[in-house]
């Protein structure tokens, strides 16, 4: 199993988070390894990555989105389970065995969901995030696919075949790039499996509620245009 972090100015928290993860994954009876993805952090991150041995360290020479990092982790990942989550760890890293069971299972794609049952939200985001969450997915629905309650909870597992198929496609490098992810797995008729999640929303995202969300509004409509454009050639 592969877990994939991608970082940007995360000297602050990375740290708690990379010894909440190899406490966990050093009791798991699988082979595993973690990549930190650093995405062109200007602060101490890669410095405190370098601190823990037993993780790999990735260093993107410039800051190139959530979508760039967590495509390099995943592409340099082994394993036959590729996993990623936040650095912040809203979705607690105990919740892993879900989605490995669910690839286990069968599923191609197995992502982590806040929508399917709600009450499992512990920690909520502010009123007007979640209200720009839900318009968003909303957007989703009526541009590029249907039939996914929240395509943007950062806990994600893929099957390696999955991984090599897909991501050398994608495009979008910002934070709307799981939209992309999912519909080239679909078109590439791969299953998608949502489970519910734990989620503790963290005051410290670096989303910002207005230039984030504009941004991912125009990837959302590059994503279709360039995906209507391709079912049209």
């Amino acid at each position: 199993m592969s877990l994939i972090i991608p970082a940007y100015n995360e000297e602050g928290r990375i740290g708690n988070t990379l010894r909440t993860v190899l406490q966990y994954l050093e009791q798991q009876p699988y082979e595993w390894e973690v990549l930190v993805v650093d995405d062109g952090s200007t602060d101490q991150t890669a410095a405190v990555v370098a601190q823990f041995p037993a993780v790999k360290l990735l260093q993107l020479p410039e800051n190139r989105g959530k979508g760039a990092a967590v495509k390099e982790g995943m592409l340099h990942a082994r394993g036959a389970i590729r996993v990623f989550s936040d650095a912040d760890l809203s979705t607690p890293i105990t919740e892993l065995p879900k989605l490995l069971e669910c690839i286990r299972s069968g599923c191609d794609v197995c992502i982590g969901s806040r929508a399917l049952r709600p009450e499992l939200v512990r920690r909520h985001q502010p009123w007007y995030r979640e209200t720009m969450g839900k318009i968003f997915n909303v957007i989703v629905q009526l541009l590029v696919m249907r039939g996914i309650k929240d395509t943007q909870c950062g806990f994600k597992a893929f099957r390696a075949e999955v991984v090599e198929t897909v991501f050398p496609q994608l495009r979008t490098m910002g934070f709307a790039f799981d939209v992309e992810v999912l519909l080239l797995a679909r078109r590439a008729g791969y299953s998608i499996c949502e489970i519910p999640v734990l989620w503790y929303n963290d005051e410290r995202s670096r989303v910002h509620p207005i230039r984030d969300a504009t941004k991912m509004l125009i990837e959302l409509l590059r994503i279709r245009f360039r995906h209507w454009r391709r079912s049209r050639s």
